[in-house]
Parts: structure tokens; C-alpha cells; sequence
């Protein structure tokens, strides 16, 4: 098996090869990644989604081709079983001693040939056979964790399953190892120190390793709720070899806890949620995990559960080997927006004025990016607390202030105004306005109302952000930060829910788009953009339109319009190299964009200039990432659904 790692000194022979291949510029210092390889999410534990390699260029981008397809093992068993309908192919792929790591909608794990993607070797632990639907977003995986013993050949992929399981698998061979947790598993249902309701809860993120230590969080079902009580999002962490759990962060205080009373009427006893359903960042030199969690239950009414409710919606920095809090900010009090953290924060050093920080930068839904000093906590720039507006929900508990970073600047619109509205046309305009006369404008944080007494206010981002879970990335060498987002909005109207039902209010349905005119959207372009900020001053560095966008709407089609940006949804993946910004686009809501969704991108990271694109054989779902492999610089990314003809694939681009 090429693989074996019996066979050590060969391997640090071609790596010592490889590095003289690649582009001079350094790693960043806190990584311990190869230069040419990518062991976590976000290629290293600090979620810089940089890649030093230089071989790719601006001049070559446009010259790239498949190398190899390697199509999911889901897709023989959707064709086998109608009933089974997974999401897109959203995995993020690993690459580790010259093999692939990949984890299909359906959680089968697979190792291919990082050079053929010939498959080395599979898991299948059949969830499908008994799991009617993962809870929440249904069949769909985001990626595995690579952990290796420092002290022996012992390599691990790691994967937290949609049946509440942490698996160890021998990276070599794909084998479960017996002595791990109980029969080679974890239970990842207990040890919340609290009954659950395991129908509402699943994992589908890869879970954060730094050095022996495995953290776990959790995606919690927030759709279709009628009780108060819910699953608490309580971050584990295990030990990598057995299975053992070393400690419990509680996201809602309990008890005698730090931010208890942040939960008025004890209902911390209750309250659910608050979990960590993306991805973390770490700093192994700390000795720090970073929890970016999310809204406390239920996301549109808080009623029952009075106070700013930490540690929902906060950035919380916990100590790896104790599970003690070491520093946290809340971005959101009371949270009744669904403007959970979506992503994990990305980590770097900068120089502000002169002083050197160990940053963090945590981008959000609201389309705000928090930047501290990761070592304490403190802001970076000032975070003001501003007045906000408050909303007439009978029994409603409302902050009267919420947190506004000074610098950098939002990189999406937020809130909502008539000048707003699209103006491509005057007809297209007196329809939007006709439209928006259904609801009421407003600034950010602008709270759901009760059905029936005034009009909703126009959520601008909408619950999909802004940012989501593909995350920023950054350029350590420069302090650059790259935000994908798209401009999104929903209506939120409150309804109340009579017994049994103890939720209080609930939206129904759960907050809904406003569609413009002919289809369109109803507000101004950019829908989908990129944007760059210089961490060392905070400065807006550029701005660009990711994607064509509708330009191509026979309602607009003859005003020869320029990019417009995406189509709406989920925003785009990111992967930087020392000259290149790559970004897939993702786009899904105008059939006439399919083509143009097909494709990678390149842009210029300096300027935003965009320097081509090459096509795919489907919508790229998962985040682009990049290796060398025998002296070949590669791209990856996961492509497709196993749902239609849309084949679920695995794709490698390289230079002729």
C-alpha cells in the first residue's frame, strides 16, 4: 500500500523533494502542515485555507484540467433506494501522505490515490439502512479529521456521524479500532449530563484535534419545535487513543456556573442549543480551542428564557486540557434572529500600530467580523454597544443593545431601506416596491413581530448570512482576510403555539424569502460578492461580485449588465495561495446560471481582479483545496448531488 507507513524513509525522502518544488514563501508559523499537504478543514488547525504552493499561477490558472473523478459511493446506493435523497457533496477533502480523505452525504468515508484518485480504501457503516433523515439539513457530511501519535506510526481519520458516533478509522486501512470508546465507537449521545432527545440531534462538521485531544460539537434540530426544553449544545472533548471523555464546556451555564445568570427564571435548567454545529479553530501553542456556538433555542422567540443567555452566539476560548473557560465575547444578546456563528474563526498574527497580535477573526451571519487578540480576548479595534430596536412579542424579553465592531467595516448590506430596491428598470421597480409594501423596512436587529399587529420587518442578511459555514480564509504572510457572502433577506412573523405546545412563539412557516419582481431578486446587486480586509489596519483592501448573477433574465437581459454576483444561497468556498484567491460558486436559484455555476474562479488576491475561470462537470459544493503530489500542484473540491443526473464527484485539477 503506498500509503504504508513502514516505509518512513521514503517518505521524508519525497517530501524533502517536493519542498524544493514549491513556492518560496513560508508556511504560516502556527501550522505544522506540509507545505504540500492539507490535514484539517481548514488545511491547519488556525482555518487559514492557505495554501503555500506556487505553482498555479495567474498565467496557468485558466490552463488547468482534470486529472482524475472519483464518484461517491453514495451515489449507487441513491440508485439502489429512492427513499434515500442526500444533499449536495459538500465534504471538504483531506490530503495526507500522498492520500485523499473524503466523507460522502451519507457518512462512508473513502482513502483514493492523492495522483489516480484510485480508491485505496472504504468505510460504509450503512447509516442509511436504519436512519430515515438526519435531523435539521438531512443527508450531508462537511469533512473528516486527521490526528497521528507523535510517538508511533499510529494515524487516525476521525468522523462524528449522523447516528450521534465518534469513530476512529486506521488511516491506512479504513479499519474501526476495537479498543476505542466502547466496540470501536463513541456514543456521542451521552454524557451531556441530561437526558436528550436523540431524534433531534446529529453531527455532520469535523470535529477539532489538537494534540491528543478530539472536541466535539453538535448540530441540534431547531425547525419544528413546540417545547421550551431542547438539547443543550454542550462541547465534549475525548481522548484520541481511547475514546474517553476528557471534558465538558456547558454553552448554557448550569448551576453554579460562569454566565448562570444570564438565564432568568433558572432557565438554564430548560434551554437547549447554543451548540457549536460548524467547525472550531485551534491554537496548539496555547493550547486554546475556540468555540464559535450558536442560538440558544428557540432562534425567533425567547420568551422562556430571559437575559442575554450566555454562551450563545459567542466566541468562547477554552482551555484544551481542562475545558475551562478562558476568554469569551457574546456577538448577539438574546438572540432572535437565527444569526448563529456559521463558521469557525480563522487565526493569524498581525501588526496594528507597531504591536504584534495573535488575532482572531470570526466573520458572521450579520455580516459583521469580530477581530481580537486571541491570547486575551480583548477587541483588536473598539466593539461599541449601540441602542437597537425593540419589538412588541407579548412576553418577549428584549437586549436594548447590541454589539457593533468599529473596523472592519460590514462586508454585506444590513437592514433594509427603499433605496434598496432593485431599480433595472422602472417597471421592475414599481413592482418591487409593490412587493416590499408587504412588509416594513428597518435597520439590523430589527426583531420578529406578532402576526396580525404590523407588518414584518425585512431581516437583512437573512438567516443564511452574510457568511456561512464555507468561512473565510487568510493570507498569513500579508494579514489579508477574504470573506465569501451573499446578500440574502427574510420576513419573520411570530405566531403563538397553545398547549401542549410550552414554546411560546414560534415562526410558522419558518422565516420566508420575498421574491422580486419576474422572479428576480427584489433588492439592488451584488447578491453574491468576495471581499478583502487588511487585518493590520482594518481597512477594506476591495470588493467584487462573485458570479454572473441574473444578468442573463430575459426581464434584463438587453442592458447588457456586468456581473452581478452569484444568485443568492450559500455563499462560496475560498482557498488562498501566495498570488491567487480560488473561490467555487455554488450557485443554485436560476436555472440559466447552471453553466456558470460549473466553475473554479481566480482572482487576483492583491487587487480582486478576476483572471478566469475553469469549468466543472457539476456545482461545486465543498471548499476547494490544493496539494502536491510528486511534483504536481493539485486542486480538489467535491462537486455534484447524488440526487438526478447531477453525479456526486470528487474532482482533481492539475497543469497539463
Amino acid at each position: 500500500m503506498r500509503n504504508d507507513r513502514l516505509q518512513r524513509c521514503v517518505g521524508v525522502c519525497v517530501t524533502a523533494f517536493l519542498t524544493l518544488t514549491v513556492s518560496a514563501v513560508n508556511a504560516p508559523a502556527q501550522s505544522s502542515v506540509p507545505d504540500g499537504e492539507w490535514h484539517a478543514f481548514g488545511r491547519d488547525g488556525a482555518n487559514t485555507k492557505y495554501s503555500p504552493l506556487g505553482q498555479i499561477t495567474a498565467e496557468n490558472f485558466v490552463d488547468l484540467e482534470i486529472a482524475w473523478r472519483w464518484t461517491s459511493l453514495s451515489k449507487s446506493v441513491v440508485d439502489s433506494d429512492e427513499r434515500i435523497r442526500p444533499r449536495g457533496f459538500v465534504a471538504t477533502p483531506l490530503m495526507v501522505d500522498g492520500v485523499v480523505y473524503t466523507v460522502t452525504a451519507l457518512g462512508q468515508v473513502a482513502a483514493l490515490d492523492a495522483g489516480t484518485g484510485e480508491q485505496v480504501w472504504e468505510y460504509d457503516p450503512r447509516i442509511y439502512d436504519y436512519l430515515d433523515r438526519p435531523p435539521n439539513m438531512g443527508w450531508h457530511h462537511r469533512g473528516v479529521s486527521y490526528w497521528n501519535d507523535n510517538d508511533s506510526d499510529d494515524a487516525r481519520i476521525f468522523i462524528a456521524s449522523h447516528d450521534l458516533r465518534l469513530v476512529a478509522l486506521n488511516a491506512n486501512t479504513g479499519r474501526m479500532y476495537p479498543d476505542f470508546g466502547l466496540d470501536g465507537y463513541v456514543d456521542l449521545g451521552a454524557g451531556f449530563e441530561r437526558e436528550i432527545d436523540r431524534s433531534r440531534m446529529t453531527y455532520s462538521s469535523p470535529v477539532a484535534i489538537v494534540g491528543d485531544t478530539v472536541i466535539v460539537g453538535s448540530i441540534i434540530q431547531d425547525t419544528r419545535l413546540t417545547l421550551r426544553e431542547a438539547n443543550p449544545g454542550h462541547v465534549r472533548a475525548y481522548d484520541a487513543r481511547t475514546g474517553e471523555m476528557k471534558w465538558i464546556f456547558r454553552t448554557i451555564p448550569q448551576g453554579d456556573d460562569f454566565g448562570v445568570d444570564s438565564w432568568g427564571n433558572e432557565s438554564w435548567r430548560y434551554s437547549g442549543h447554543s451548540n457549536v454545529w460548524s467547525y472550531m479553530a485551534v491554537d496548539e501553542e496555547l493550547g486554546h480551542v475556540y468555540l464559535p456556538t450558536g442560538t440558544p433555542s428557540n432562534d425567533w422567540y425567547g420568551g422562556m428564557r430571559p437575559g442575554n443567555n450566555l454562551f450563545a452566539e459567542s466566541i468562547v476560548a477554552v482551555d484544551v486540557e481542562t475545558g475551562q473557560r478562558v476568554w469569551h465575547f457574546q456577538a448577539i444578546h438574546h438572540g432572535l434572529w437565527d444569526w448563529d456563528f456559521p463558521t469557525g474563526p480563522n487565526l493569524l498574527d498581525i501588526t496594528v500600530d507597531g504591536r504584534e497580535i495573535k488575532a482572531l477573526a470570526q466573520v458572521s451571519k450579520q455580516g459583521f467580523t469580530y477581530v481580537f487578540d486571541r491570547v486575551t480576548g480583548e477587541p483588536v479595534w473598539p466593539i461599541e454597544e449601540r441602542p437597537v430596536p425593540q419589538g412588541n412579542v407579548p412576553g418577549e424579553w428584549y437586549s436594548a443593545t447590541q454589539p457593533f465592531p468599529t473596523k472592519p467595516p460590514p462586508f454585506t448590506r444590513q437592514g433594509s431601506q427603499l433605496d434598496d430596491l432593485i431599480d433595472f428598470t422602472p417597471e421592475l421597480r414599481a413592482e418591487a416596491i409593490e412587493i416590499a409594501s408587504r412588509a416594513q423596512f428597518g435597520p439590523i436587529f430589527s426583531p420578529p413581530v406578532l402576526r396580525g399587529t404590523q407588518k414584518p420587518y425585512i431581516q437583512v442578511p437573512g438567516a443564511g448570512g452574510g457568511a456561512n459555514w464555507q468561512g473565510a480564509a487568510v493570507d498569513p504572510e500579508t494579514g489579508q482576510l477574504f470573506i465569501s457572502s451573499s446578500n440574502t433577506l427574510i420576513v419573520v412573523e411570530v405566531v403563538k403555539y397553545d398547549p401542549p405546545a410550552t414554546v411560546g412563539y414560534f415562526t410558522d412557516p419558518w422565516g420566508v424569502g420575498l421574491q422580486g419582481p419576474e422572479g428576480l431578486p427584489l433588492f439592488k446587486p451584488p447578491y453574491k460578492t468576495i471581499t478583502s480586509f487588511d487585518l493590520n489596519t482594518g481597512d477594506k483592501v476591495w470588493v467584487q461580485p462573485h458570479g454572473d448573477g441574473p444578468r442573463n433574465h430575459p426581464a434584463i437581459t438587453h442592458l447588457n449588465l456586468p456581473p452581478l454576483g452569484g444568485g443568492g444561497g450559500i455563499s462560496s468556498g475560498p482557498l488562498v495561495t501566495p498570488t491567487l484567491l480560488i473561490m467555487n460558486h455554488g450557485g443554485r436559484d436560476y436555472e440559466e446560471l447552471t453553466a456558470g455555476a460549473q466553475t473554479l474562479s481566480a482572482y487576483d488576491k492583491t487587487t480582486g481582479e478576476h483572471l478566469g475561470s475553469v469549468d466543472l462537470p457539476a456545482v461545486p459544493g465543498g471548499n476547494p483545496i490544493s496539494y502536491m503530489h510528486h511534483g504536481n500542484q493539485y486542486i480538489a473540491l467535491a462537486v455534484g448531488s447524488a440526487s438526478g443526473d447531477n453525479r456526486p464527484e470528487l474532482v482533481a485539477l492539475r497543469l497539463p
